[in-house]
């Protein structure tokens, strides 16, 4: 009888054992999912993470910011200023997910919030290229050339050569920019940048699915 309560203890302990392991794992390919590259996967992977109970709150704040900017890479850009909302209030000074979200707003056209957005994201943190693109977009759709300039600038300093070559590849299929795509700015490319801004409909950045090779 002992013996057979024994065997009992060490089957249920072994099914537990079983089980927690496969709960850790699939919590690892929740995660490896959710900060994958491909914005799909990113989606689900979020997703099931955000599942999870005992998430820590730096945690459950990335995975929101996260699966954001997977929806907004598809252009479902209410749902992911959704999920930047429910990230920034659990790390209200979270400057990627406040940049990302003003990017959102804008894309919608919601400029007026979007401003404060990235000038809050500028503040704690204004060394981000993409902070800098992001306020040198809102300039330019309001008709701010020279401050739009001005912005684009600072994001290909702080940038380097992979903001510069986005650039040059937004620009060159704008029609603006004949040069070669090296990385470097040379004066072909800021005479192409200025005369950019003067348009609202001018975006010197490529769709996302373009100019990959380039930046890679």
């Amino acid at each position: 009888m002992q013996a057979h309560r024994r065997l009992i203890l060490a089957t249920i302990t072994l099914a537990l054992l079983f089980a927690g392991g496969q709960s850790v794992r699939a919590d690892a390919l929740a995660k490896h999912d959710c900060f994958a590259n491909e914005a799909m996967m990113r989606i689900r992977g979020c997703t099931k993470l955000l599942q999870r109970d005992n998430l820590d709150p730096m945690t459950r704040s990335t995975a929101y910011a996260t699966r954001a900017l997977g929806l907004s890479i598809i252009g479902r850009y209410i749902e992911a200023i959704a999920d930047y909302d429910r990230a920034l209030r659990i790390l209200p000074n979270y400057p990627v997910a406040l940049n990302n979200r003003a990017w959102a707003l804008f894309k919608l056209g919601r400029i007026s919030e979007a401003a404060p957005d990235v000038e809050k994201s500028l503040a704690l943190d204004p060394t981000s290229p993409h902070a800098y693109d992001t306020r040198a977009h809102i300039s330019q759709h309001q008709s701010r050339p020279n401050a739009a300039f001005e912005d684009y600038s600072r994001a290909m300093r702080l940038g380097g050569s992979r903001m510069v070559k986005l650039y040059q590849c937004g620009l060159a299929g704008a029609g603006h920019y004949l040069g070669a795509q090296t990385g470097i700015v040379t004066e072909q490319l800021e005479i192409a940048l200025k005369e950019c801004v003067k348009s609202k409909s001018c975006d010197p950045l490529p769709p996302d699915e373009e100019c990959k090779v380039a930046t890679s």
